[in-house]
């Protein structure tokens, strides 16, 4: 008796106790009631558990939190406290936590190596960070050795050991050849894990030299090479005339031919062998065999299947990688090398172990003063995690005491709270392989009510619809909630009205009389309060005359009617749509304020035309159908529907089937196509027709298919060319036997609506599908990927249920199933849906800009934590928009360019961006909820670029000798102008160009004179601005010098005579003949010298004369013509020139070039330093400037080449 006693109270303790955990506290997410509540701290960022930095920059560990006040921050190191003040290369971030240790002004990254943890801490409690563990990277150099050839004969196995140094984290290892490109690698010709090259068989084309293995070490960004490796692999040809050329004819001699051998495994060695991989990584399994022909690996999984769409096959098969392993993934893998003369195999069983992982992480807790609550934190892990906790960043057994806190393992236990109960509490969870720390904080509020739905917010719904008033309030205690109608109304209550939890009162039908002031009143023990709200309720929008079907003769006209009645505060819209689309673009539509014409109706026309009438509260619409016919051919032939069939019977009654038959009406000169047979459930939608099958117009009988529980009634429609029947009369009424469901609902959906739920949906079943009685849904669900037990609901028959207090963006496993009185459909099948997304937590981190060329610029940023975005990631927004102008200091309208890069990117490129210009930017990740917060604006800017054309030339006051020359600076300087380039020549009669001449002019001028040009000679003229880039695009002009001043002021007559007289003048003139003489004899001492030259054997540069002379219209493009200038074609490359310098920190930076080394330098050995490392630095390449050009070039890096291998 005593013991059915406990039972009992132990029972009713636990309803007790699940019902206060469900009464705690939920905080509206108004930005303004969050302000203004106190809250403990959270941390909201931090680094990494294993932090590896780059001991060549300073360290930044970041701890970020909340709270309310302010939380202040501290830290330990190695278990101590470190006090930052006491040392001058440590600084913390203002209104932060966030540690920077300056190492690039004389710090040591090694003195600061250490595990730091992050106390973030108010008035509340405290909260803690993740320990982590600093430890800056290392890039070892290569131990010296002295490598002896490798001699092996044709068809024997090989294995080239790399061996590379150790580093911190493991370096990535590659083989190339003294030519820098990547060894090719096959079947027989692979890589190890460990970065070993074997050969299966060794054939004649791998004799070489320059085997030579690379250790690329990303966080020092640098590359070591080891020593080449030598292969000298003899044929057995060549093995065979040797000895030949040493024995006498009578001697027996020869080599053994290359044979054929089984497959041995090269590694790994042995029959078995045994692997240990951690919940959630990546498994590789590595097997790689000697034989000849050479062997094919072939993997299975002992007692089991391999797993699907986990499993990938790398390295021609020889790497089996399995990812995100489980548990059930631990077992014997067996992988088999096989030739045609036989096989061999070896076993590997592998064993995963876990590092702990959540179940059930801790949850914040609201509570009010005297209420009680629980904190939960359940973790699994292979070996099982042991659970331990701390109270404000302190043991538990030794943080002061708390009456109302009690400690039962995994669960913390609290009663009748009080203000002083607030903490943060830690949760951890840890076994050999790893930890989990969680932060939950208790926050206990003592708030008078608060109400935050607007004042006087107008509510409009249309009569006979659902009415929702909202009243949204917070509390602590939660408030109670009444609603009144009117200021001095009484309380409502009765079935017409619903109060839902969140306060919101719902008027299911409401009618004309519903309108009115409904006043919300909360109130709690602190006080009360109370808000008004307006509800309008409006006449509904009805069709009074429907549009009607119409049979109409081809090039007809004809009319449908649509006449509304709508409220009078109330604006509606008419929209006529053919076929479900808009009506076609034609002039032979016209529509009207009620009703739509057809005019000279065609084929084309024949569809349904449906009459829409919008509001902004409701929408009505009606169909009608139109039947072009041809025009009869006489008179007396008319067609027509056919008329509805007649007498229809119901024979051989059966539990899910019976036969229908029936009488054909009248075709009305159109044969009757086919006959449509509806049914209506008297039962379930009384009125309704549906569809139920249709026949050939030939066949008068059909048997029906019939589900359980329905009461059945048939009618027939007969269809021909011209339309349908009307409806046949209703068959008897047949009702089929009740019976368990067939099916279960469609489209199950899980989604959360918000971060802490999960909405299941479904499609509920038809009236007719439910079989029987009494429909309801069984809805199950649980937690995907943990070992727990399904929850179940029965719920009524409705399409939605709802599953609070789940974590956020958890995957769920769902099923729902249907049942009623007598009993369950099948077993449903199970979908996986997830609970409610929440923003992203953090800010993509380490935000870099590249800037390519004055046009373009690449920024990277790290990923953020998959964990803090809370929910599917979408990919990340980049925010970018200019300053300012560095050319014209003048700042404009800040207009933000945003582009959005999908999935996982870390990277992308910032195209149409201004030359020389100041910009900012900031990066955001997105999720299905919206964007996470901006990263720190990130500031960069463009350098030079060349100039737009000048604004216009001009080319005014021509004199005999002298032209003026005006122009404007170019719209578009891009940079700062240093000069402008005039380049002008001649043009005969015949267009023929002459000498070229350039001059320089400064960039402040405008204008310019030029003196001494040939009389009534066309010139043209090119011009352009420059910047310390380069030349800009050039404007082109042409202009005369005048033939004689005089003439201008002459009339035209005159003129000509004038330039006549003064050709005479010249041709008689004693100083014009002794000039030719003196030309002519130029010319002679000219021809003779260079006959002199050529004789000698020197050549005459007509090559340069033709370069100096050419038309720049049609010279080549030059990089700085602002023409895609600052890209580089990948096959463009240039040699390293002699002498020129490259750093000496033997350190490596990244770039995006996927080039051969082989482009970059005249030899090998001059790109590395002894120890094998790269001296050069990452850079991009330039093309070669033109040869007028007075810029130097710098030659590129090789190093672009070792990336795109690895």
């Amino acid at each position: 008796m005593m013991r059915k006693k406990s039972v009992s109270a132990s029972k009713a303790s636990l309803v007790l106790f699940l019902c206060q955990m469900i009464s705690a506290l939920e905080v509206p997410l108004d930005s303004k009631l969050l302000e203004e509540l106190s809250q403990p701290p959270t941390i909201t960022q931090q680094s990494p558990k294993d932090y590896i930095v780059d001991p060549r920059e300073n360290i930044v560990i970041q701890c970020e939190a909340k709270g309310k006040p302010p939380p202040s921050f501290s830290w330990t190191r190695n278990g101590t406290h470190f006090d930052i003040d006491k040392d001058a290369q440590v600084t913390m971030k203002p209104n932060s936590g966030t540690l920077v240790i300056n190492i690039m002004n004389g710090g040591k990254a090694e003195a600061y190596e250490g595990v730091y943890q992050c106390t973030a801490r108010n008035e509340r409690g405290a909260a803690i960070s993740n320990n982590i563990v600093i430890r800056p990277s290392r890039s070892p150099l290569w131990t010296k050795e002295k490598l002896e050839p490798n001699q092996v004969r044709e068809g024997d196995s090989l294995v080239l050991h790399c061996r590379p140094p150790v580093g911190l984290p493991p370096p990535i290892i590659f083989w190339m050849d003294n030519a820098f490109q990547r060894l090719p690698q096959s079947e027989r010709v692979s890589q190890g894990l460990n970065g070993d090259l074997y050969f299966s068989n060794v054939q004649p084309e791998d004799t070489r030299e320059d085997y030579i293995c690379y250790a690329r070490f990303n966080h020092t960004q640098t590359i070591q090479q080891k020593q080449p490796i030598s292969v000298k692999v003899f044929s057995m040809d060549s093995l065979n005339d040797t000895i030949a050329a040493n024995l006498s004819d009578t001697d027996i001699y020869g080599a053994k031919p290359v044979t054929e051998r089984q497959p041995v495994l090269l590694t790994p060695t042995g029959s078995t062998s045994t692997k240990v991989e951690l919940r959630g990584n990546v498994l590789l399994l590595e097997c790689i065999a000697a034989g000849l022909p050479t062997p094919v690996i072939r993997w299975i999984k002992e007692g089991g299947e391999l797993p699907a769409n986990r499993t990938f096959f790398e390295n021609f098969k020889k790497t089996l990688k399995i990812i995100d392993v489980s548990e059930a993934d631990s077992g014997n893998y067996k992988c088999i090398a096989r030739n045609i003369l036989g096989s061999a195999h070896h076993v590997i069983s592998v064993t995963v172990k876990a590092a702990p992982y959540w179940i059930t992480a801790p949850r914040n807790l609201v509570l009010s003063p005297g209420e009680d609550g629980t904190l939960i934190c359940r973790a699994n892990g292979n070996p099982k995690p042991n659970i331990s906790w701390l109270a404000n960043g302190v043991p538990i057994a030794i943080a002061p005491e708390d009456p109302s806190r009690k400690v039962d393992g995994d669960t913390i236990i609290f009663s009748h709270v009080q203000e002083r109960s607030s903490a943060v509490y830690q949760c951890n969870a840890s076994n050999e392989y790893g930890y989990l720390l969680a932060n939950a904080f208790v926050n206990v509020l003592a708030e008078p009510p608060r109400i935050l739905t607007s004042a006087n917010k107008l509510y409009q719904v249309i009569s006979d619809s659902p009415a929702l008033l909202d009243c949204a309030y917070f509390g602590s205690p939660k408030p109670e909630i009444e609603w009144f109608k009117g200021v001095k109304g009484s309380i409502l209550r009765g079935n017409e009205y619903i109060f839902h939890d969140n306060g919101t009162l719902e008027i299911p039908v409401a009618q004309k009389d519903s309108t009115g002031t409904y006043t919300c009143v909360a109130r709690n023990e602190l006080g009360k309060i109370q808000n008004e709200v307006q509800l309008e309720v409006k006449d509904p929008t009805m069709i009074i005359k429907q549009p009607e079907y119409k049979v109409v003769q081809r090039y007809g006209q004809v009319s449908f009617e649509c006449i509304i009645k709508h409220d009078s505060t109330l604006l509606p819209t008419v929209i006529w749509l053919k076929d479900n689309d808009e009506l076609p673009d034609d002039e032979r539509f016209l529509v009207g304020k009620d009703n739509l014409t057809i005019m000279n109706v065609t084929d084309r026309d024949d569809g349904t035309y449906t009459c829409i009438v919008n509001t902004t509260l409701d929408s009505v619409s009606a169909s009608a159908v139109l039947t072009v016919v041809a025009a009869p051919p006489t008179p007396a032939i008319i067609y027509a529907r056919p008329n509805p069939p007649f007498d229809l019977e119901l024979t051989g009654q059966l539990e899910r089937s019976v036969e229908l038959s029936w009488i054909p009406g009248d075709e009305n000169n159109s044969p009757i196509t086919n006959f449509v047979i509806e049914y209506e459930d008297g039962l379930h939608e009384p009125g309704v027709w549906h569809y139920q099958t249709e026949v050939p117009g030939t066949q008068t009988t059909v048997q029906l298919k019939l589900s359980p529980y329905v009461n059945y009634s048939f009618r027939v429609i007969a269809v021909n060319e011209i339309g349908r029947s009307q409806p046949s009369e209703p068959s008897e009424q047949y009702l089929t036997k009740s019976a368990s469901p067939d099916e279960n609902p469609s489209n199950v959906q899980g989604i959360g609506s918000e971060p802490d739920n999960l909405v299941i949906t479904w499609e509920s079943l038809k009236g007719f599908q439910s079989n029987g009685p009494g429909l309801q849904y069984k809805v199950s669900w649980r937690q995907k990927d943990v070992d727990d037990e399904w929850t179940s609901v029965i719920v009524a028959n409705v399409s939605k249920y709802i599953v609070s207090g789940t974590p956020t963006f958890v995957p769920y496993e769902i099923k729902v199933q249907a049942l009623n009185d007598l009993g369950y459909a099948p077993e449903p099948s199970e979908v996986i849906g997830h609970s409610g997304e929440d923003l992203p937590m953090v800010a993509p981190g380490n935000v870099q800009v590249h800037v390519v060329n004055s046009t373009l610029a690449k920024v990277h940023w790290d990923p953020v934590p998959l964990k803090t975005v809370r929910g599917h990631l979408q990919g990340y927004k980049v925010y970018y928009w200019k300053v300012q102008s560095l050319s014209r200091r003048s700042r404009r309208h800040v207009e933000k360019k945003i582009l959005t890069f999908r999935g996982n990117k870390t990277f992308g490129m910032l195209p149409g961006l201004e030359p020389y210009s100041s910009y900012k930017l900031n990066v955001r990740v997105v999720n299905g909820k919206g964007e996470g917060p901006a990263s720190p604006d990130k500031v960069f800017k463009t350098p030079e670029g060349v100039p737009s054309s000048p604004s216009f030339l001009k080319i005014t006051n021509p004199t005999l000798d002298s032209l003026t020359l005006e122009w404007g600076s170019p719209t578009h300087p891009n940079g700062v102008l240093t000069s402008y380039i005039l380049k002008f020549q001649p043009i005969n009669n015949t267009h023929e160009l002459g000498p070229l001449v350039e001059i320089r002019i400064p960039a402040n001028e405008s204008s310019l004179i030029l003196k001494n040009l040939n009389y009534s000679t066309r010139y043209k003229f090119y011009f352009n601005a420059q910047t310390s880039v380069g030349s800009g695009s050039q404007i082109t002009e042409e202009a005369v010098t005048i033939m004689d001043e005089a003439g201008i002021l002459r009339p035209a007559v005159g003129a000509g005579k004038a330039m006549a007289s003064r050709q005479v003048d010249i041709a008689t003139q004693g100083w014009f003949i002794g000039l030719m003489c003196a030309v002519a004899l130029l010319i002679l001492i000219l021809l003779i010298v260079c006959f002199i030259r050529r004789n000698k054997g020197g050549k005459y540069p007509v090559k340069e004369k033709e370069d100096a002379h050419a038309d720049p219209e049609i010279q080549p493009m030059k990089e700085d013509d602002g023409t895609f200038g600052e890209y580089s074609d990948a096959e463009d490359h240039k040699p390293l020139k002699k002498g020129s310098r490259t750093p000496s920190d033997r350190t490596v930076k990244k770039e995006d070039s996927d080039d051969s080394l082989v482009d970059y330098g005249e030899g090998v050995n001059g790109q590395f330093n002894e120890d094998g490392s790269f001296i050069g630095q990452y850079s991009g390449k330039k093309e070669k400037e033109p040869a007028e050009g007075n810029e130097s070039s710098e030659a590129p890096s090789p190093v672009n080449a070792m990336n795109s291998f690895v």
